[in-house]
């Protein structure tokens, strides 16, 4: 099965349009604190001018259910991405329009107390304290953290570190349902390449 491709920290139409024309699946757009941030009426203004059969994603974190409820609503959205220590009733509540993150230190032991529609396991803030491995940097976990995310028997998305040059390797490794970028491909915060973009895409669909 080909696997899915996510463009996240879209903050403009012209990126947002360019990923859809290579291909992207889902797009994200993060309501929280971080250089990409975006506001509801921004996102709704590019959501209204993109073509059908895209999912729109909205980036969450600690936020209350309310707040997410209504900026999806405003904004057109298809699914919530808890990013932040949102529990399992959250995910309840908003079940089956959401996608619950976590890094490889924070996976609970028993993920089927977090109804959604998929986990994502976000390596770029990772550490490893059950292995005793602490993060030095990203470059340096890939490869055990790939192996930890195959056994996520799940709709699994793989995000974290990821560029056009590892994608597919990490595809190979990890086996995920989809696969997530956002600094990956970009020319500066906020800001996509898309060169960058259209490799990477091509790149995890195993396109030439």
């Amino acid at each position: 099965m080909m696997v899915r491709v996510k463009i996240c920290g879209l903050t403009n139409l012209e990126d947002a349009l360019a990923a859809v024309e290579y291909g992207a699946d889902a797009l994200g757009f993060v309501f929280a604190p971080s250089p990409r941030r975006v506001t509801p009426d921004a996102v709704r203004e590019i959501v209204a001018r993109l073509p059908p059969f895209v999912t729109k994603v909205g980036v969450f974190v600690n936020s209350k259910l309310a707040e997410i409820r209504e900026t999806m609503s405003r904004c057109g959205l298809d699914l919530a991405q808890l990013h932040g220590e949102e529990g399992p009733d959250l995910c309840e509540s908003l079940f089956p329009r959401v996608i619950k993150a976590f890094n490889p230190g924070n996976l609970p032991p028993s993920l089927e107390r977090y109804r959604a529609a998929a986990i994502m396991l976000d390596i770029g803030r990772a550490s490893c304290p059950s292995n005793g491995i602490e993060q030095a940097g990203v470059q340096n976990l890939e490869p055990l953290h790939w192996t930890i995310a195959r056994d996520i028997r799940c709709h699994m998305i793989l995000a974290g570190g990821l560029t056009p040059e590892n994608v597919a390797q990490a595809i190979r490794v990890a086996q995920p349902y989809a696969v997530d970028v956002s600094s990956g491909v970009e020319e500066r915060p906020g800001k996509k390449d898309h060169g960058k973009m259209r490799d990477f895409i091509n790149a995890a669909k195993g396109r030439r």
